[in-house]
């Protein structure tokens, strides 16, 4: 075991967490359709349809059927949307949206590994616009999302990069190779059968909440099984935490996003100096 700062001159290690589920309770994606109604992207149909594909995701039967109709679905649904409007809104309802379902326990394993010396990665099928200022919240390192294609400042529809099933996987062998990582030392998040691929390119694979077919590979292969139950806000574990006023956030979206990486900093620093040893 060694201490709660890995050993240098070992190869580079990182921590790869699927997001939906995973670290918050919900779809990223789909948290945000009742802001994207108020800022007049979506009708009211589209928002009731959305809660509904919330409500079938929640319960888990998302199968890879269901994700596929999920993101042909989507993509229509998006196809015009100006891309910085899209950044403006989530920037603007990030805290009210996100903050309240972040897993504690996931936060938690983020600071560990964190404070071991390795690097958080974030790898989630939602849009890079939603993913990337998450990620930010959360003081992740990298993200791998989903990008759609754009024109003239607006989504086409069309999918440029999905990063779903074996392309998660891909995409951690190409940071590996980029970054220096030794991925049968890695660490690995998900929810999700669909991610198999990305469980199995790592040493060290979790099934968090795990839906019934991932249940079923992580006992035949001794993979551990976590169990995230507690969503905690950032006030609660940073309570000077305070948030700009609602105008404020509308015109600063980037500053918002840089004090969001300054707060996440002060977050970690203030949490217990947890051990989390490396195999």
């Amino acid at each position: 075991m060694l201490s709660a700062v890995e050993n240098q001159s070992l190869p580079r290690t990182a921590a790869f967490f699927d997001l939906d589920k995973t670290v918050i309770a919900k779809s990223s994606t789909l948290t945000f359709g009742r802001s994207f109604y108020q800022g007049g992207l979506i009708n009211r149909r589209a928002v009731l349809r959305t809660a509904y594909t919330q409500f079938v995701f929640l319960l888990g039967r998302a199968d890879h059927a269901q994700m596929e109709r999920m993101r042909q679905y989507l993509s229509a649904l998006c196809r015009g949307w100006n891309v910085q409007q899209v950044k403006e809104i989530v920037a603007e309802t990030l805290y009210e949206r996100i903050d309240p379902i972040i897993y504690d326990e996931a936060a938690t394993l983020i600071e560990q590994h964190h404070l071991a010396g390795r690097d958080v990665v974030i790898v989630s099928t939602s849009g890079a616009e939603v993913v990337e200022p998450i990620g930010e919240m959360l003081g992740a390192d990298k993200v791998v999302a989903t990008r759609m294609v754009v024109e003239d400042g607006c989504f086409t529809g069309e999918v440029e990069y999905y990063a779903y099933g074996p392309t998660k996987a891909e995409a951690i062998a190409e940071l590996a190779a980029s970054e220096g990582y030794d991925l049968s030392r890695c660490y690995a998040y998900s929810d999700s059968a669909t991610d198999l691929p990305m469980l199995e390119s790592v040493g060290h694979p979790h099934a968090v909440n795990p839906d019934r077919a991932l249940r079923r590979e992580a006992l035949a292969r001794g993979w551990p099984m976590l169990g995230f139950s507690r969503p905690v806000r950032l006030k609660q574990r940073l309570p000077s935490f305070s948030l700009p006023s609602r105008p404020t956030l509308a015109v600063a979206g980037a500053a918002l996003l840089a004090g969001a990486a300054t707060a996440a900093a002060v977050w970690y620093s203030g949490r217990r100096r947890a051990r989390f040893g490396a195999a």
